[in-house]
């Protein structure tokens, strides 16, 4: 008696489904575009450098203060040691899930603005009130709104983007509930942010395509707003009024306003072409104030000189070149529109900051992004540096070249055609 050989079967489990382990790696290895690479490698290399230089900058005042030389660069270390990966976290969600959380990330960081004005809670420095104290931390809520302000406004023009030709689809709801988001950071007086919150809806508006009559009254209501800020704060005109002021001795002894500003310009004549030297800055020993925030381009000038400043304008222009690289790339309006918005922030916020730096504008207290002292401004902007890797992630990574095969003469009898590979 023969017997057929039986082919050997799957073991089955108790539900009667073959046990199929099957592990996947291809997103894991997926090889990358060149835009996130640009974007991530710039956002690392602007960090590093700037927790370098708030090392430098904050150790000598930190050991005046009773402190360790390392404990104020520890505290930037932290939020740097959870916003780098956070950021990469982020970059593995779809876009989908940046437009699905649009409104309610908009509404809980506005309602987390109000906080500030909270007795108790909200922190006034300097004449802004845009801080509030939590488990002895200062956090900047302000800080969070740029980021869901770009997303919110580039989901709302990605919805209307039929009806973008008309300035009342346009405006509304856009105009009145920034306005509205604006306010709550003025009502602490901060110019700064609120400037930097324009510019991110003047670049969401741009990046949409809207047309130029249309984008052009929105770019004027936001000047005026800002010179109506200006003119009604007495602090404010004596700030830009120190811009004027040419007396050097005036400005030396403080008389004039205008202290901070003359002594970051003699800080980075000091340092020439090569620097004083890596932690060798005269001006942060308590002449420089906010030496390690708002004016750590000085320091930056004083110790590296002009090749340093030099590195980190290069590193924010290629960081903007990796970000422009995928507004031009991309297919999906959202993308173009929000990647649009954070760049005109981040760019136009360190602009501002040099400028600062500079004697051209008047003190506004903004940071400059990556490597101001500030862990809301850090955690800030690597997640936003989070949202653009997402975005990137949709770029192709770059095909690699077929042969064309050339078609063949068809077969008789078969009437088959050679195909063209592509």
């Amino acid at each position: 008696m023969t017997q057929t050989a039986r082919p050997a079967t799957i073991p089955e489990d108790e539900g009667g489904r073959g046990l199929a382990a099957r592990v996947n790696l291809g997103r894991i290895f997926t090889p990358i575009s060149s835009e996130f690479a640009l974007i991530s490698s710039t956002a690392l290399l602007l960090t590093i450098f700037g927790l370098v230089m708030v090392l430098s900058a904050t150790s000598a005042i930190a050991v005046d203060g009773g402190e360790g030389p390392y404990s104020i660069v520890i505290k930037q270390g932290l939020f740097a040691l959870v916003g780098v990966p956070l950021m990469f976290l982020l970059s593995r969600l779809p876009v989908g899930f940046w437009k699905r959380i649009a409104w309610p990330a908009l509404i809980v960081t506005t309602m987390m603005q109000l906080l500030v004005f909270v007795p108790g809670l909200g922190v006034e420095n300097d004449g802004n009130r845009n801080w509030i104290l939590i488990a002895g931390q200062n956090i900047q809520p302000s800080e969070f709104l740029k980021l869901t302000l770009a997303l919110w406004c580039g989901y709302v023009l990605y919805r209307k983007q039929t009806l973008l030709t008309r300035w009342q689809h346009v405006f509304i709801p856009l105009v009145p509930v920034t306005a509205l988001v604006i306010a709550t950071v003025m009502g602490g007086h901060d110019l700064g942010t609120a400037m930097i919150l324009f510019l991110v809806l003047l670049g969401t508006l741009f990046f949409s395509g809207v047309r130029l009559r249309i984008f052009i009254l929105p770019m004027v209501l936001s000047a005026l707003a800002i010179g109506v800020f200006a003119l009604t704060s007495d602090r404010r005109m004596s700030q830009i009024a120190s811009l004027f002021n040419t007396d050097n001795l005036d400005c030396y002894y403080a008389a004039g306003g205008c202290w901070q500003q003359l002594h970051a310009i003699w800080g980075m004549a000091s340092g020439g072409v090569f620097g004083l030297g890596l932690g060798n800055s005269r001006e942060k020993y308590g002449w420089l104030p906010a030496a390690s925030n708002d004016y750590i381009f000085a320091i930056v000038g004083e110790e590296l000189g002009l090749i340093g400043c030099a590195l980190v304008l290069a590193l924010f222009a290629l960081f903007a070149v990796g970000v422009f690289h995928v507004i031009r790339k991309t297919d999906d309006p959202f993308i173009r529109i929000v990647s649009g918005g954070i760049v005109v922030w981040v760019i136009g916020q360190a602009l501002i900051n040099i400028g600062v730096v500079l004697r051209i504008f008047p003190v506004l207290g903004v940071p400059l992004p990556f490597m101001s002292q500030g862990g809301t401004s850090l955690m800030s902007v690597l997640l936003a540096c989070g949202v653009l890797l997402s975005f990137a992630r949709t770029l192709p990574a770059g095909r690699a070249a077929v042969p064309v095969v050339e078609p063949s003469a068809p077969s008789r009898g078969t009437g088959s055609r050679g195909r063209v590979g592509r």
